[in-house]
């Protein structure tokens, strides 16, 4: 609307903002029809994207494959990834962001465009999302967005280091000026149809650990000769639970797991050394900086009582994921008036380095349900998680209602 010599003036008696909210209705009714013609080839670049996969940090073909399907100039590198811009060249945008990276896991679904590599797979949804987004894309640039589209493909989502943090860290994004970021994510844990756009923290802060427990080895036979690293390990196991049970405030969420033990190449011996790796999620800071020193503190002690030592190593991963208020009433009410069915909140310890994003700019992470209400379907991560290709329409329009939502509230 820069365009208008008289905006200053007509906003002071609201004409304005009335033509623009009549314009934007138009604009979104227009996008929404226009999308039904880009999803054919969306769900096709879905099925060639899940066949070829790849992992974090490599996933240049992935990108490539992208590029040649949005068929437009502009894109800006970052790392193995790349934001484009639709509209405007100056001014402020909105962002969307889609992830590249697939899993180290092998798939096991029955889809005919099942990964053709070996233990690598999209069983996240991320071949969902980046084909949902190409399609955005096209729309938006096909009806000319009102507000500038920053197409945001971001690489290493799974894997530290994160790319969203380097997207952060980059000057690119700084130079188109975003004022909201736009994430959606596939959630079987919640009904096919139905979304979550929770205002609020919605995903929590997670840290990773590594412990080594160092001892005297020794023959199993002979125990008293060591000082048994196996049994310090176990026991720092059984401490760490403690932590969350009896020193953090029960109505804030946390967790700490250790998710993998290893050490020793025998039946009949006691090794020198044990190596241990887990998570720690947390909501808040005070929570976060509480458990770090407990951890070092009762890992340290407890192999102390063994007759061992360990050192203990915490990665700072991704913050506490917030959703921007005002976002989340915005979508919420742009979903209702399409026949979306509003999810009760998805609130959980997962994380994801969008948070990164939502840390340093007003953003919201939507999620769009793909549950068929059995509590034993593959779930994310799942080696047999392969929504059908309706998941690309349902997030796509959902990625378009938050692009709407945003630019009301940014127009107005």
């Amino acid at each position: 609307m820069s365009e208008n010599p008289r905006l200053a003036d007509e906003t002071e008696n609201g004409s304005v903002l009335g033509l623009v909210a009549e314009r934007l209705d138009a604009l979104e009714q227009m996008a929404i029809d226009a999308l039904e013609a880009f999803l054919p080839e969306a769900v096709e670049l879905r099925h060639r994207i899940h066949a070829e996969p790849r992992l974090g940090g490599d996933e240049f073909d992935t990108r490539d494959e992208i590029l040649r399907a949005l068929g437009m100039p502009g894109a800006q590198f970052i790392h193995e990834g790349f934001v484009l811009r639709v509209g405007d060249a100056n001014g402020p945008s909105i962002a969307i962001r889609s992830e590249l990276d697939a899993l180290p896991i092998q798939e096991r679904s029955e889809v005919p465009w099942h990964s053709r590599r070996a233990n690598v797979a999209h069983l996240c949804g991320h071949d969902v999302h980046m084909a949902a987004l190409v399609a955005v894309t096209r729309v938006l640039d096909r009806i000319k967005a009102p507000v500038p589209l920053l197409a945001v493909f971001q690489p290493r989502e799974e894997i530290i280091p994160s790319g969203a943090q380097d997207f952060v860290d980059d000057p690119t994004l700084l130079v188109h000026d975003i004022r909201a970021m736009i994430g959606v994510h596939l959630q079987p844990a919640i009904p096919d149809g139905s979304i979550s756009a929770a205002a609020g923290a919605i995903n929590a802060a997670a840290d990773n650990f590594d412990i080594l427990v160092h001892g005297r080895p020794a023959h199993g036979a002979y125990p008293h000769l060591g000082n048994d690293t196996v049994l310090a390990a176990a026991a720092i196991v059984q401490s760490l639970q403690q932590v969350v049970a009896r020193r953090v405030d029960p109505m804030n969420p946390a967790v700490i797991t250790v998710g993998r033990i290893s050490g020793g190449d025998s039946h009949n011996a006691i090794p020198s050394q044990v190596s241990l790796q887990g998570t720690i999620r947390s909501y808040s800071q005070s929570d976060c900086k509480l458990i770090h020193g407990l951890v070092n503190t009762i890992v340290r002690s407890t192999a102390e009582a063994y007759g061992c030592t360990a050192d203990v190593q915490i990665s700072v991963g991704e913050p506490v994921l917030r959703n921007n208020a005002e976002l989340a009433v915005g979508l919420t009410a742009q979903l209702r008036s399409n026949h979306f069915v509003e999810s009760a909140p998805v609130r959980s310890c997962g994380a994801d380095d969008f948070a990164f994003f939502s840390a340093h700019m007003p953003s919201l992470m939507v999620f769009a349900g793909t549950g068929d209400g059995d509590p034993h379907s593959p779930g994310l991560h799942h080696p047999r998680f392969a929504p059908d290709d309706t998941s690309v329409r349902q997030v796509a329009r959902v990625m378009l209602l938050a692009y709407f939502a945003a630019a009301r509230i940014l127009l107005a």
